[in-house]
């Protein structure tokens, strides 16, 4: 009995330990200095957009990084968001979003966070949303999810324009 006493000691200590060394690496970044970072990423980032900077823009997305549009089928990994808003970038017409409202927020692992902020954008109000992972000292966009913003009382408006094409679509991948 004493050595299974001695035993449950020893691993809640251990337990305790491994919890504090987590919450030590969170605590030991300067949340303040890397939301900053972040959101100055962010706002080059869709800067880059708005200049058409093909290059710039697309090197803040990490080389496995996946981007998720409005339309339901845009689901893509880099090298296929790559190929399809390429010609946009060679019109030098790509889009432009400006940030107006910014949360960003930090788990347990120093190297990632994730954020959702308000765009002002050319289809109005927009939700933009992702995970950072921080790669050589920069903050780079490893997810990126982009939705319209429609208010709640539109809904069943939106519902009636669109339902019929969703219907289809979702027929279609629910088999």
């Amino acid at each position: 009995m004493k050595y299974i006493l001695i035993l449950m000691v020893t691993a809640f200590y251990f337990s305790c330990n491994q919890q504090t060394g987590k919450e030590n690496m969170v605590s030991s970044i300067d949340t303040l200095k890397e939301r900053a970072l972040i959101s100055s990423m962010l706002d080059s980032f869709n800067l880059a957009a708005a200049n058409a900077d093909y290059e710039g823009y697309f090197n803040f997305f990490t080389d496995n990084a996946i981007f998720i549009g409005t339309d339901p089928m845009e689901h893509w990994d880099k090298n296929s968001f790559i190929t399809w808003a390429k010609p946009y970038f060679d019109k030098k017409k790509a889009w432009n979003f400006r940030a107006i409202q910014r949360q960003v927020y930090f788990g347990e692992h120093p190297d990632f966070a994730w954020f959702d902020e308000l765009l002002k954008t050319q289809m109005k109000i927009c939700r933009g949303s992702g995970v950072l992972k921080k790669e050589n000292g920069a903050w780079k966009v490893q997810q990126y999810v982009l939705s319209m913003a429609i208010p709640n009382e539109k809904i069943g408006d939106v519902v009636k324009i669109d339902g019929a094409q969703e219907d289809s679509l979702i027929n279609k991948l629910d088999k």
